[in-house]
């Protein structure tokens, strides 16, 4: 059963790790400021992709959660993120979106009747400030609306977990449809959006067409995948502790491909954030574990038969 656990963790977790590769590929592969145009192409044709393998449509009450999922995980939240990007120096955004668990450790306790944990929250804001050290870097004056778009793309993303842990999925239904569903809804909602700040699509060479296709298909359509399997399977807690593992990635392959140094301080930040990565899970799931002892409240549908040192992290670009 442990055995399991970890090895579903794991699979989980090459979501986030797959996130983090999409800033080179972005800086080496893609046209340049077009990130509502690149949001829409890795949400729309990875959804359609899905839904055509999975030949499932929602039904009945389940149109109005898939669009709501979708908005919140995707819709919502690449437009934010993409907004608090161009507007916070550095990695700023990716530090305020570390705070991803301490969001879901509240949401958990409101939604899911999960009480938070000393430990937890400990390690929550440990991993926060590990990551800050790997890619904060000191520039100018902070923007309101830039910490606004980033604190509400990271509450968008924390209200999508918790929500997909709670509403589960429909008797029948894998988790290939209903990231189907979110994906496609979400890619919906962000074209007219595309279409009206930044006009028509950019012309696409062979380099940016490999580029879309990467991200369409593994970084989009596998990777969210299995995140919303991990998200059905695992505490909400348990799978945005994984978070952090996605700005990680991106300063190991920024150090790796692109060149871009790593200090010692950037290697501590590493060292902690992914330390409180692996308690985060040790922890969640002892108390998941306790609480399914005892109370069951809102049981998944699984369980029944059926640009330099830290630019690397642009955190528009983390997933």
């Amino acid at each position: 059963m442990a055995a399991d656990r970890a090895a579903l963790t794991l699979l989980t977790a090459l979501a986030p790790i797959s996130w983090g590769t999409t800033y080179a590929v972005t800086t080496e592969f893609l046209p340049p400021d077009r990130p509502l145009f690149t949001g829409l192409m890795r949400a729309l044709p990875a959804g359609l992709l899905l839904l055509a393998a999975a030949r499932v449509l929602p039904r009945g009450v389940w149109w109005g959660k898939a669009l709501v999922l979708g908005a919140l995980n995707i819709g919502a939240f690449f437009p934010l993120l993409f907004l608090s990007a161009y507007r916070l120096p550095g990695g700023m955004a990716a530090v305020v979106g570390s705070v991803g668990p301490l969001f879901v450790v509240g949401l958990s306790a409101l939604l899911l009747g999960q009480r938070p944990t000393a430990r937890t929250v400990l390690t929550g804001t440990v991993a926060a400030f590990g990551v800050s050290l790997v890619v904060l870097k000191a520039a100018g004056a902070l923007d309101l609306v830039g910490v606004l778009a980033a604190l509400a793309s990271t509450a968008a993303m924390s209200a999508g977990i918790v929500l997909t842990k709670r509403w589960g999925r429909p008797e029948g239904v894998g988790p290939l449809a209903l990231t189907g569903w979110q994906l496609t809804a979400g890619g919906l909602l962000i074209a007219p959006l595309a279409l009206l700040v930044e006009g028509a699509p950019p012309a696409l060479d062979g380099r940016a067409t490999v580029g879309y296709l990467y991200l369409a298909l593994a970084n989009t359509a596998v990777a969210y995948w299995l995140w919303f399997r991990g998200i059905g399977r695992l505490t909400a807690t348990q799978v945005t502790f994984l978070g952090p593992l996605s700005p990680l990635t991106a300063a190991v392959v920024g150090w790796a491909a692109l060149g871009q140094a790593l200090t010692p301080l950037q290697l501590a930040g590493m060292a902690l954030a992914f330390g409180a990565t692996v308690l985060g899970q040790i922890g969640a799931g002892a108390g998941a574990g306790a609480r399914t002892a005892t109370r069951r409240p809102f049981s998944s549908p699984e369980k029944k038969p059926r640009k330099d040192s830290m630019d690397v992290t642009d955190p528009a670009l983390r997933r």
